[in-house]
């Protein structure tokens, strides 16, 4: 029996980023492998995220066409087919590919949303918003579970002399596409078509809807509030593993560890704490604390050397994002009426993914300013941060753009409810 809830669309979205998972904590060490700088391994980063920028409004407002499960099943394909590439990777150049594809596929994530929606009331959007941040969480929980062991299979099955050496990082991504089918596999047989407003969409780009979801004023700035939380966050996402080997010498079951205790912190934050807060609480409300939250949380990561403070820091920070995210995306939602929910989610996509294509470049050059990762950038931007070591520095820049974002949030949203 095929379903059309909240429910059925969250588990699609669950075994799916299990996938993402599993490779995005292992990408670093994947470029280094074919001796990537800082530079190309945040453009490695930034190349999925370049590519969710410009297809989440194309796939969105095709799903207002055709509808959102084929689209899904679509997205999800693909990305069958990417993380195969990507586990067969001999290259630099592959990898990028790899991700270029994932990045392409990975935009359906608009439509999810879109989805999301469609089955819920606007009263209840935000809470149906966070369980795709749930998602999110349950993907970091259980995909370095899964990738750091293959990983670590890999080079043993290496060491005994069964496999080739371009094996042991292939295991990891070749476990990601089967995860990826499996995903597919569950929406084709068990996601149905959300019932919705059918209204024959002529146009693939449709400026009048974009016009309509202007004219309540808070479109724009809700994209721009959406896209530098996410460039904040992500200096914390592209650089983490990288601090764990560096500042705290941890090897990849500690760095496996961590990476949970992520995923379960944003799994609870967004799965219980967030959506039972959001039955008291307005989205603005929750905004402005999550922003505060992420402000704190990546400041005490720029501070800490102890791995008490580290997770408080890291649980802070996680459970800030975790409120800002569903939060901005059901005022996003409401912006549009219901024919146009996948252009108009496309577009919230679209502003997150350029958040993670600058946040990663930016957040691994400071990183590494000097020595053969380094980059000119890197260099001219280092005196900015006086003394302060290198590995410190993005999560310095998190926190001062967190803060100025709930200024910004603070003096906005007041207005807008005065109006």
């Amino acid at each position: 029996m095929k379903r059309t809830s909240v429910g059925a669309v969250f588990l699609t979205v669950v075994v799916d980023l299990i996938g993402f998972g599993i490779v995005l904590p292992l990408l670093p060490l994947y470029a280094q492998r074919f001796d990537a700088k800082g530079w190309q391994i945040g453009l490695l980063f930034s190349s999925f995220s370049a590519m969710q920028f410009l297809f989440a409004p194309i796939w969105g407002r095709i799903s207002d066409r055709v509808g959102r499960r084929p689209i899904l099943l679509l997205g999800l394909g693909g990305s069958v087919v990417f993380y195969t590439v990507f586990g067969l990777a001999d290259s630099l150049a592959w990898l990028f590919i790899s991700r270029i594809g994932a990045g392409v596929c990975g935009a359906t994530i608009s439509v999810s949303n879109a989805y999301i929606a469609d089955v819920t009331p606007p009263e209840q959007r935000a809470r149906g918003m966070a369980l795709i941040g749930a998602a999110f969480g349950i993907g970091f929980t259980v995909g370095p579970l899964i990738g750091f062991p293959a990983l670590a299979l890999g080079r043993r099955l290496h060491e005994e002399g069964f496999v080739p050496e371009n094996f042991v990082l292939g295991l990891p991504g070749l476990v990601a596409a089967a995860i990826s089918l499996g995903s597919f596999l569950w929406t084709l047989t068990s996601v149905g078509e959300p019932e919705r407003r059918r209204e024959t969409v002529r146009k693939l780009f449709d400026l009048a809807a974009l016009r309509r979801a202007r004219s309540a004023g808070m479109l724009e700035v809700l994209l721009a509030l959406s896209l530098l939380s996410v460039f904040a966050f992500s200096n914390l996402e592209s650089t983490l593993t990288l601090t764990l080997k560096d500042r705290f010498a941890y090897d990849e079951i500690e760095s496996m560890l961590v990476f949970l205790f992520i995923g379960v912190v944003l799994a609870l934050a967004q799965g219980l704490l967030v959506r039972r807060l959001l039955l008291r609480l307005d989205e603005r409300t929750m905004i402005r604390g999550g922003f505060l939250l992420m402000a704190a949380g990546l400041a005490g990561l720029a501070a800490c050397d102890g791995l008490p403070l580290l997770l408080l820091s890291l649980a802070t920070a996680v459970t800030g994002f975790g409120c800002v995210t569903p939060s901005l995306s059901a005022l996003v939602s409401k912006q549009a009426d219901a024919a146009d929910q996948g252009g108009i989610m496309g577009l919230a996509t679209s502003a997150s993914a350029l958040g993670r294509i600058f946040g990663p470049f930016v957040g691994n050059t400071i990183y590494a300013p000097e020595g053969p990762r380094g980059s000119a950038f890197g260099r001219a931007v280092a005196p900015l941060f006086g003394d302060l070591e290198s590995h410190r520095r993005p999560y310095v820049l998190g926190a001062v753009l967190a803060a100025a974002l709930l200024l910004a949030a603070l003096g906005f949203l007041r207005r807008r409810e005065a109006a």
